[in-house]
């Protein structure tokens, strides 16, 4: 039976989702909505989707069976939970929500209406982040006990200026940590399992003339493991230095994963026992500070392969690669980091994490 699928957002990262339906046999985009009636024509038309709303409840009576949510940050909630009532199951875009809370509320109604809630996050479907999650199951790495998050990434003035929304509180929900930062949370955590307790700290140096929100972040994350973990993020180089997120194990090997620039993730460090590979230095020069559209079509792939699994789950009756509970962890980590920085205060999950590695 054909799937049909609506678009809720006309505006960049939407296009990645209509191409990635496209690709999947006996699903139809039948249909897209935006508040911005102009944007919304204008997106049916480039990408012939059928049917355009101005709204949500518009969209949701068309008679689909999946609605893609592409809006900004605080639309997520009420479009989750308005979809699951109305039977629709529901692929989000990252951060699911602004808080761990309205998060929870979308999952309890999905849950309660029979539905199934994905939420993007591709980047767990590079193939240098499937052989990392690969060789800690396979127990080659032994037990992570270090890792370290670097997002050093740039960002021009007018990425935070044409869009009203950006860099705001109410409505953008946080700054480097949330929007751009949640999804190497998402991996770091995916990789080394369940956190205990979170310390951080933020401040805005760079971008403050444009934005409320902070452009830098460092935390330090322990793990229930015992494990331990740094992160330090911002937006504020010139040029970017990309990505890498590096973890050693057990056995003594470490792994390296980079983005550079930014859309594009390979292997960068591959310190196994007979098997060592240290990707070359560039030689050549690149043009690291890319814009959302070029970062966009370069995770257009993974956007393919994430949306055929949540397809592919709705047909055999198993939960998505990522769920709605699974991407609110890299959340709760989010909302620790701000809480720590405006208490003072260490966050604690699991105040019992395993703490046997501790002098």
């Amino acid at each position: 039976m054909t799937i049909r699928v609506g678009i809720l957002g006309c505006g960049g990262i939407a296009g990645n989702h209509v191409e990635a339906y496209r690709r999947i046999a006996e699903v139809e985009v039948v249909a897209c909505a935006d508040i911005d009636h102009p944007r919304a024509t204008s997106f049916a038309e480039k990408y012939e989707v059928p049917n355009w709303f101005g709204s949500l409840g518009a969209l949701l009576e068309a008679g689909i069976d999946v609605l893609s949510v592409c809006t900004p940050h605080p639309t997520h909630e009420h479009a989750v939970v308005d979809a699951a009532q109305a039977g629709v199951h529901v692929l989000c875009e990252k951060p699911i929500a602004l808080t761990t809370s309205a998060a929870q509320r979308m999952v309890d109604a999905c849950e309660t209406a029979g539905v199934t809630l994905g939420v993007l996050f591709q980047r767990r479907f590079w193939p240098a982040s499937q052989r990392v999650r690969k060789i800690i199951d396979e127990d080659v790495l032994g037990t992570p006990f270090l890792a370290h998050c670097s997002v050093l990434l740039h960002r021009d003035p007018d990425y935070f200026t044409r869009d009203p929304w950006r860099g705001k509180w109410d409505t953008d929900g946080g700054g480097v940590l949330m929007t751009q930062a949640i999804h190497y949370i998402d991996l770091l955590q995916w990789f080394m399992g369940p956190v205990a307790e979170v310390t951080g700290r933020c401040g805005t140096y760079i971008h403050g003339e444009y934005i409320e929100v902070e452009d830098a972040a460092t935390a330090l994350l322990t793990f229930t493991s015992g494990a331990m973990a740094t992160i330090s993020a911002t937006t504020g180089l010139t040029p970017s230095e990309g990505v890498q997120i590096r973890i050693t194990g057990s056995s003594g090997a470490t792994v390296a994963l980079a983005e550079y620039p930014e859309g594009t993730g390979q292997l960068e460090i591959w310190d196994v026992p007979g098997q060592v590979f240290h990707a070359p230095v560039l030689g050549r020069a690149i043009n690291a500070d890319v814009s959302s559209s070029v970062i966009n079509d370069a995770l257009k792939p993974y956007h393919v392969l994430q949306v055929s699994d949540f397809i592919a789950a709705l047909r055999e009756n198993r939960e998505p690669a990522v769920t709605g509970v699974e991407a609110m962890k890299s959340l709760r980590v989010v909302e620790a980091i701000y809480e720590s920085h405006r208490t003072g205060k260490t966050v604690r999950f699991d105040p019992a994490y395993v703490s046997s590695h501790m002098p």
